[in-house]
């Protein structure tokens, strides 16, 4: 990545404190006596089995869409954001209910939505159940998109979510900036550019093109998360390569990272934007990894597409790029 310092743009001056949403979320959970039990969904006893739930939306990523007004791929972003979490507990996702929430009635735009729905539906193997679309123009100016995703999973199936000392680091590609980070992006690229415009490193592409790259489905882990002595995985999302500290209080050292694609890069030298900030805010690069003993990390990389990336030591900061991340 350029060598950037810390005077460029950040994510919390472009209206996004991960801290602050973190503790707020915390605390909204304290108010409830909330005790989850994974880093990523909720789990309910159901006798011999959990049953999990997860929920999210696709952020910011909307405005991007609504700005070309390109509808078709941010279904597939809303299925991937809550099956992703799913897999990361070790749970497999079942069926799934979305929420759109549009000031107006528009049926091309819901149409498109719904083509995406049924992508990821088909990706992630999920039934559809359901879903609502409420017209509320004093609450909603546009539209917004969000879902929740049930799974299911056996008892001794879940991940223990704690990383050992001594295990090695797995890392999957992403797809791109997947669904997070587009706030900062979004500013970035737009202080010279339009959505519209070619994006330099693929011309025959425009850089609203590129933000809107779908996020990746990651249930294709879920067979390999059995078959290995998986302890703990990060879906990589909002805050960026600090998610590696959610598998436990360990030193995460990533010493052959994946390739950033491009639009990192892009979005990097636009902003001005320093590496630490690009690595606290986006995936650059890897969407999922899984901390896997270190005697089993080369048969897994060899049977996906994945690939060896580091090592999991005492401590309790993330190693990555000449940053320390924590």
């Amino acid at each position: 990545m350029s060598d950037h310092d810390e005077t460029g743009l950040t994510y919390a001056e472009t209206g996004v404190d991960i801290e602050a949403s973190e503790d707020a979320t915390a605390a909204l959970l304290s108010a409830f006596g909330s005790d989850l039990t994974t880093e990523y969904a909720g789990l309910l006893d159901i006798g011999d089995r959990y049953l999990a739930l997860a929920t999210d939306g696709v952020g910011t990523k909307l405005m991007v869409a609504e700005a070309i007004e390109e509808f078709s791929t941010i279904g597939i972003d809303c299925i991937a954001m809550n099956v992703n979490d799913l897999v990361a507990a070790g749970v497999e996702p079942v069926a799934f209910v979305d929420y759109l929430a549009i000031d107006e009635p528009d049926d091309d735009l819901t149409n498109e939505i719904g083509e995406g729905l049924a992508v990821g539906l088909e990706r992630a193997d999920l039934t559809l159940l359901g879903g609502e679309t409420a017209v509320m123009p004093e609450v909603v100016t546009g539209f917004d998109l969000a879902g929740t995703c049930a799974g299911l999973a056996e008892k001794t199936d879940v991940l223990d979510g704690e990383s050992d000392v001594g295990d090695a680091l797995v890392g999957f590609p992403s797809n791109g900036i997947h669904s997070n980070g587009l706030t900062l992006a979004r500013e970035a690229v737009t202080r010279e550019h339009e959505y519209t415009d070619p994006f330099p490193p693929i011309p025959e592409r425009t850089i609203g093109e590129e933000l809107l790259r779908p996020t990746r489905i990651y249930t294709d882990l879920l067979p390999y998360v059995r078959e290995y002595d998986v302890s703990a995985a990060a879906h990589v999302t909002g805050g960026g390569w600090t998610n590696l500290l959610r598998m436990g209080d360990r030193r995460y050292v990533v010493d052959d990272p994946l390739p950033a694609q491009p639009v990192f890069e892009f979005v990097q030298e636009e902003g001005t934007v320093s590496d630490a900030e690009m690595h606290r805010t986006f995936n650059m690069g890897t969407g999922f990894v899984l901390s896997v003993p270190d005697e089993q990390a080369t048969d897994l990389a060899a049977e996906t597409d994945g690939q060896v990336i580091g090592r999991v030591e005492e401590g309790d900061s993330v190693e990555i790029r000449g940053l320390s991340l924590s």
